[in-house]
């Protein structure tokens, strides 16, 4: 009688590498995405303004107004300081108190370049809360 082979073959072994490629995928989508959107928010400027209806100062127990009116004269309080007295009274303040908050109450028709300018000291002397006073529509003269 014949029965024929009998051969037995090995079984496919399982595999014991992990195949890399669609991990690196995942990391490289992601380092994209961090890529594109970190830029974003480091260039965000931080505001802590308060949410309301009506503009009304904020309930800050301790804050600093500054002033910039259409001529370029610089008010801190109720004093008149040129660029340079303002910038120094600005960092005393910041290592003094960094928690301050700095109320901005600029005149419209104020270029946007001074605003910002304006902003850029209070952020490197170490002020970082800065809210805009605005009047409330109803108050407003027409």
């Amino acid at each position: 009688m014949a029965f024929g082979r009998l051969e037995r073959t090995e079984k496919p072994k399982p595999m014991g590498e992990i195949n890399m490629t669609p991990l690196i995928d995942v990391m490289l989508v992601l380092l994209v995405i961090f890529m594109i959107a970190a830029p974003l928010m480091t260039s965000s400027l931080h505001l802590d303004l308060p949410k309301s209806e009506a503009a009304r100062p904020s309930e800050a127990p301790q804050f600093i107004a500054i002033g910039l009116q259409p001529d370029g004269s610089l008010w801190l309080g109720e004093a008149r300081l040129d660029k340079r007295q303002l910038q120094q009274r600005l960092m005393e303040l910041g290592k003094a108190r960094p928690e301050l908050e700095v109320q901005l109450r600029a005149d419209r028709s104020v270029p946007y370049g001074q605003v910002a300018e304006l902003i850029g000291w209070c952020q490197s002397a170490g002020l970082s809360r800065i809210a805009f006073v605005a009047e409330s529509v109803a108050t407003s003269p027409p």
